[in-house]
């Protein structure tokens, strides 16, 4: 009796034990209005801002010197609380606060100073650089903390700024976050191709190690609104920014990698002077290596199938096979000239690979690869470059159907 009243008490602590398990799943729990949520970052040249300077005068500083000016972007549980109940009139739904100094993670620090909430990373979606901190300082150096920082989402989106980094994360429209706003931007790559394949924080770490040349996409602002255009170049070798892309360079490029998933292509026949838009339906590229003894070159075959979505020629007919044939021509002069126009910005002005050349001949002829990889973007330059495009028009629209 005895021991089965011992077996019976051994059993309730036991599972005693095992009910307080799933309580201690709350131990490092924090409470939700005290914590603002970064949501975004913007990284520009040191400029401290009017408080700064007056807590300076009033001895608030610290030894440092203003390199660089980090703009996180917050919500906070009081924000947004005031949001809802105003009904989102004229109220804005995030907060902005600048921190000067030399080192992000102090810069970060220090805002503990300035608020009775500390700041959180795990939700950050957004990242942007400034052109003029991307030139003078390689990107390796300005992500380090936040790579090395297991709060920072890995996720989280990166862009270069060619004006302010801070003012994109600006916005005149009652209720929108900016950094939000930016990130949905991206999911319009089947729209158009301006705009490059997300270039998330993670991504950026294995682009800076493996030494190669790439492009990061460039954003404007202006008047409370942000823009897409083009697209800044890191040289692979400095990780620094030597220049830019416009968005008609960029749709070049699209073409040669074949990674566009939509867009358009506007030309205007020799003839009449009409405008032809073609639209993108499906794209691709084939980047072929060849090598001989010491010389290389490249041929790239690039096909497309689309639509004829926009024709102001008012002779002709959508049903005549030498009308379509003739906007198919008008349109792939038109890419041709894209790629020969970015080809030679590559080759000619800024002397990198960002279209992936050096890549496929890795791939295709790797002992040529290991031979040239360290001086890719100067090799690159002066290889010979052959293509040929191919589009054709399958259907367009609501005007009538191919016999």
């Amino acid at each position: 009796m005895k021991q089965t009243f011992n077996h019976f008490q051994f059993l309730l602590v036991l599972f005693s034990v095992f009910l307080l398990l799933p309580l201690a799943g709350c131990w490092s729990s924090h409470e939700i209005e005290e914590q603002s949520f970064g949501v975004g970052v913007a990284y520009d040249k040191g400029k401290e801002s009017i408080a700064e300077k007056e807590f300076d005068e009033q001895g608030g500083g610290y030894t440092k010197k203003n390199l660089i000016t980090s703009t996180y972007q917050l919500i906070t549980p009081q924000v947004a609380s005031s949001t809802t109940k105003q009904g989102g009139s004229q109220q804005k739904s995030y907060v902005n606060i600048s921190e000067t100094g030399d080192s992000p993670f102090q810069m970060l620090r220090e805002l503990s100073l300035r608020s009775d909430t500390p700041l959180t990373s795990p939700h950050m979606k957004v990242m942007v650089i400034s052109e003029a901190l991307a030139r003078a300082y390689s990107l390796e150096q300005l992500v380090d903390q936040t790579l090395r920082d297991n709060d920072f989402r890995p996720s989280c989106l990166v862009f270069i700024s060619k004006g302010r980094a801070s003012d994109t994360l600006e916005s005149k429209t009652a209720g929108e976050i900016p950094a939000f706003h930016l990130y949905g931007m991206i999911d319009n790559t089947y729209r158009t191709t301006r705009i490059l394949p997300p270039m998330p924080l993670i991504k950026l770490a294995s682009k800076i190690q493996t030494g190669s040349s790439f492009l990061m996409q460039n954003v404007l602002s202006a008047n409370g609104e942000i823009k897409f255009a083009g697209a800044g170049i890191i040289k692979g070798k400095t990780s620094k920014m030597i220049g830019f892309l416009n968005e008609e360079e960029l749709d070049g490029l699209a073409w040669i990698t074949g990674k566009g998933k939509g867009g358009l292509v506007k030309s205007f026949d020799k003839k009449t002077g009409q405008l032809i838009v073609y639209e993108i339906e499906s794209m691709k590229s084939h980047i072929q290596p060849h090598v001989k003894g010491d010389n290389i070159s490249f041929d790239v075959h690039i096909e497309s199938v689309g639509r004829l979505s926009e024709s102001w020629m008012t002779s002709g007919s959508a049903f005549n096979n030498q009308f379509l044939q003739n906007a198919q021509k008008t349109s792939e002069k038109k890419v041709k000239y894209l790629v020969t126009n970015v080809l030679e910005k590559m080759q000619t002005k800024y002397k990198v690979d960002v279209a992936g050349f050096g890549n496929q001949l890795r791939i295709k002829q790797p002992r040529t690869w290991m031979r040239v990889k360290e001086n890719w973007d100067q090799t690159f330059s002066e290889v010979p470059i052959n293509y040929d495009v191919k589009l054709t028009i399958k259907d367009y629209g609501a005007s009538g159907s191919k016999k």
